[in-house]
């Protein structure tokens, strides 16, 4: 390191928001502790990162994406050619950065980061977002990385628990302050019990489906329902057009979630590990829906906030209308369940993760 002002650190991570956002969470964190910091952020070309990052005012390196196969095949046979060659493109770009710290919050491209950063003894820094740890952050710690996580419960290394880092918007967000602008920005009534209904910025078709079937059960109860579906998955009638119905407020995307959760006192969503852990901060109460498929991580994620009272967990097959009729609207019927739900949320909640993440990466490239 030649200059406290000319600290160079590289972080790695991308192929889906869940990795991208905390980074830029941290890269904000860094730029405030450390005025001058050189920052660069490394993804693949075909990642959301390609978008996100630049758009973030952050300059973007990339490598060749390299997936591992699940099962004997092909691919298989290249993998050890192509490791090699994303490992050379690594070690080119922490190079000519002048790399003193590396950084990774998990993706196909943190493996050849993380190696090539090995290999150079370039100290390592982990963010582990996801209660069941990802490949490329199991081998990270095995190459000597210092771990942060999200939640408590992840098993990684001699890890600390530092959170989710978030942007300040969220991590900054009073609910009962901003509540009313909320609202009025999004067409809700300000004095309607509010649920809001989301499956991340791609939609869950399975719960977009139960929503569509349940309206008249909400509308009945006095509930209005925003319902953000996902891009490209607009809610339609049997005749194709728009759904409409009594206190149904339907879009694609809201851009700032801090005005959909301002607005909520219910959140219906998928259990993604920034979802889990962005209620848990502002303090809201949520029921989870975890994803069905994969490896049952989503399941774990909201585990911690269940169990402490904060949110409400189902099955994908379990969620339908019925399930609608006999926990979510008593639930929002009830206001002292929920202000109880929402301080137990609350109090599991960490809103200050990025400033911990910049703390731990400028004391890891100090030592």
């Amino acid at each position: 390191m030649s200059t406290e002002s000319l600290l160079s650190v590289v972080l790695a991570g991308g192929g889906t928001a869940g990795h991208i956002s905390p980074l830029l969470a941290i890269v904000n964190a860094l730029r405030q502790a450390r005025p001058g910091v050189r920052l660069l952020a490394v993804g693949t070309p075909g990642g959301m990162e390609a978008t996100l990052v630049p758009a973030a005012g952050l300059d973007l390196a990339t490598i060749s994406r390299v997936p591992f196969p699940r099962r004997p095949s092909l691919e298989l046979l290249r993998l050890p050619a192509r490791l090699a060659g994303a490992v050379k493109q690594a070690g080119a770009i922490l190079d000519a950065a002048g790399a003193d710290v590396l950084v990774g919050v998990g993706g196909y491209v943190c493996t050849p980061m993380y190696i090539a950063a090995w290999r150079r003894k370039i100290p390592i820094v982990i963010h582990e977002a996801n209660t069941r740890p990802g490949l490329a952050n199991r081998v990270g710690a095995r190459l000597g990385g210092h771990v942060a996580v999200a939640f408590a419960g992840t098993k990684l290394g001699a890890s600390r628990h530092v959170g989710m880092p978030m942007r300040e918007e969220i991590s900054g967000l009073d609910r009962s302050a901003a509540r009313t602008a909320a609202r009025e920005a999004l067409g809700l009534a300000p004095d309607l019990p509010a649920l809001v209904v989301t499956g991340g910025s791609s939609g869950a078709q399975s719960i977009n489906r139960t929503i569509a079937a349940s309206l008249g059960l909400l509308a009945g109860a006095g509930i209005q329902t925003l319902h953000i579906t996902g891009r490209g998955k607009a809610v339609h009638d049997a005749d194709g057009r728009p759904l409409v119905a009594p206190g149904y407020h339907q879009r694609e995307y809201v851009d700032g979630m801090e005005t959909v959760y301002a607005a909520a006192d219910l959140l219906l969503a998928r259990s993604g590990a920034a979802t889990v852990s962005e209620a848990a901060a502002v303090g809201l109460p949520a029921v989870f829906v975890p994803l069905p498929i994969g490896n049952g991580e989503q399941a774990l994620n909201a585990a911690g906030l269940v169990d402490a009272g904060g949110a409400l967990l189902v099955a994908d097959s379990t969620f339908s209308p019925d399930w609608v009729r006999d926990h979510i609207i008593p639930l929002l019927q009830d206001r002292d369940r929920l202000a109880r739900m929402a301080a137990s949320a609350e109090k599991l909640g960490i809103r200050d993760a990025d400033r911990r993440m910049a703390d731990l990466v400028l004391g890891t490239a100090g030592a």
